[in-house]
């Protein structure tokens, strides 16, 4: 590794050797949907750098292309960390502590650059790029994104299509569907926030970034308990029992409302992942129940093994449930057997509900959320084992996205290729990315630069009342 390359990855005064340690791997192996060649072109015509610019600035002005009152915006971005990971002579450099003024500088380093990936890190009160002319410990975060990352790989233990890995099918990204609208409704109706954005990883996870003023002003205590707030204490191979609080949280009961039709419709058919589609995986599941309802395993698994037997996955649920409510005597003028002890009673009623959450409940990285120093990958950017973009996921579609249709890079510069339609402002508006990044610009973009303005507004009006500048 030369010598310049070796200046780009000294160690920054906040860096750990996690963080600023230069990568060697083997050169990516150019297929089909990904190469250098094909990420340049991507870069040179496509990439949203407009968009990007405009939320990582949070400056109103940014919608009408008023640069002359760009000054907040300039402010928040020059002090903005980007990093990048570049191929250099078949090695892959992680190079950090970069920062831009303008929208035309960030344009000009990564088309320079052309970086495999991008990662965006926190504002500081000093520009990155100054950091090695501050004394040790004197450049720190002062605002980021609020940041949740879920991934398939967390989901292996229970993905019974076959998937693990890095490999992903329809059938087991309906875990991350179910987790996008859990995380979602909780972020919003548990906090109020309002401007959130969700991102494809471009291969088999998904990013929030929760963008309100008060979520990127958070210390990392605060993040932490946030993050925290979603944790819950699921069943697995060692651990047979869930921990669910009694009575439920209200969070709880909302997210059980979401995800046991998730889990009807997903988890329990032969079309799903099977839980209750044939003999052996309906046994293994009954087997799970608590000692105390043994009763009930061994008449359901009598009446399915019969042959006049017939009912489908979801009915064997329903007829399940209601087995366990008759048997602790929580329906109707049925009566619960004698030497059956409350607190067996409490682990009979939940465990119906710590099923569905130990199969669909959303497995967080918390780590990622805890720490306002944290660098997460840039949306727009591209997945050198995919070639897909990480485009931008519509909430109001979300149980209609499928990772495998998110365009790659050669079939975006075939679309290039063949389009044939009017003049349009931006190339990108004449592929398949047209509605992933109107969609991030329309709705969650302008929305949120239209509150910035309104905050901005308020926070001039409130000064103006004080010194009595009417």
């Amino acid at each position: 590794m030369g010598a310049q390359v070796e200046e780009e990855h000294e160690f920054g005064v906040n860096d750990t050797a996690a963080d600023a340690v230069a990568s060697k791997t083997k050169p990516i192996n150019s297929v089909t949907d990904f190469s250098p060649e094909l990420l340049s072109i991507y870069y040179s015509r496509l990439f949203p750098f407009e968009l990007l610019h405009s939320w990582l600035s949070y400056d109103p002005s940014t919608l009408t292309g008023n640069t002359t009152k760009q000054l907040a915006g300039a402010s928040i971005l020059s002090r903005r960390e980007f990093s990048t990971t570049v191929q250099i002579h078949g090695d892959e450099i992680y190079k950090r502590y970069q920062s831009f003024s303008t929208q035309a500088d960030i344009a000009t380093a990564i088309r320079k650059q052309n970086p495999l990936k991008i990662d965006i890190g926190a504002v500081f009160n000093y520009a990155p790029k100054d950091h090695k002319s501050l004394p040790g410990g004197k450049l720190q975060p002062v605002q980021r994104e609020l940041v949740f990352d879920v991934d398939l790989t967390d989901y292996d233990p229970i993905r019974n299509c076959g998937c693990s890995g890095a490999a992903i099918c329809g059938k087991c990204w309906k875990f991350m569907v179910m987790a996008m609208e859990v995380m979602d409704a909780g972020l919003r109706e548990d906090f109020g926030f309002k401007h959130l954005a969700w991102i494809y990883s471009g291969r088999r996870g998904v990013h929030c970034w929760v963008c309100d003023e008060g979520a990127r002003e958070m210390g990392n205590d605060a993040r932490s308990s946030v993050a925290s707030y979603f944790e819950v204490s699921l069943a697995s191979e060692k651990n047979k029992n869930a921990h669910l609080p009694h009575p439920l949280h209200p969070m709880l009961r909302r997210a059980h409302k979401i995800l046991e039709p998730h889990f009807i419709s997903s988890i329990i058919p032969e079309d799903g992942h099977g839980l209750l589609a044939t003999q052996a995986s309906w046994t293994k599941l009954l087997l799970t129940l608590p000692e105390a309802a043994n009763p009930v395993s061994i008449e359901l698994e009598k009446k399915w093994r019969s042959n006049k037997h017939h009912s489908s996955p979801a009915e064997k649920w329903e007829e399940l449930k209601a087995a366990l409510q008759s048997f602790i005597g929580k329906s109707g003028n049925s009566k619960a057997p004698k030497n059956v002890s409350n607190s067996d009673k409490l682990k009979i009623e939940h465990w119906p509900i710590e099923t569905v959450f130990k199969y669909t409940y959303p497995r967080l990285d918390i780590n990622v959320s805890k720490g306002m120093n944290h660098l997460l990958k840039s949306p727009f950017c591209v997945h050198p084992k995919t070639g897909r973009v990480c485009v931008p996921i519509n909430m109001e579609l979300v149980q209609e996205f499928d990772p495998l249709t998110v365009p790659t890079l050669r079939q975006l510069m075939n679309e290039l290729d063949e389009y044939a339609g009017d003049s349009v402002g931006h190339e990108w508006q004449k592929t398949s990315l047209k509605g992933a990044f109107e969609h991030f610009q329309k709705k969650f973009l302008n929305p949120m630069l239209n509150d910035v303005r309104k905050s901005q507004r308020a926070e001039r009006e409130k000064r103006a009342a004080v010194v009595g500048d009417f």
